[in-house]
């Protein structure tokens, strides 16, 4: 099919495209996890802040 490795990786004409979509898919596969990571600990402290208002308003009553 490929007579040599540089016949492979131009893929015909093509390899710009398979290439770059190649490469944005890798970046999704790898940006994902991080931002529901980031967006995890954002909302565990949102949730911490609001219990230590609430302790805050129920102690100064």
């Amino acid at each position: 099919m490929w007579n040599s490795p540089a016949e492979f990786f131009a893929m015909g004409g093509y390899a710009l495209y398979v290439w770059s979509s190649f490469g944005v898919c890798a970046l999704v596969l790898i940006w994902e996890p991080v931002s529901i990571r980031l967006r995890k600990k954002a909302i565990i402290r949102r949730l911490k802040l609001e219990r230590l208002a609430e302790q805050f308003d129920s102690e100064s009553r």
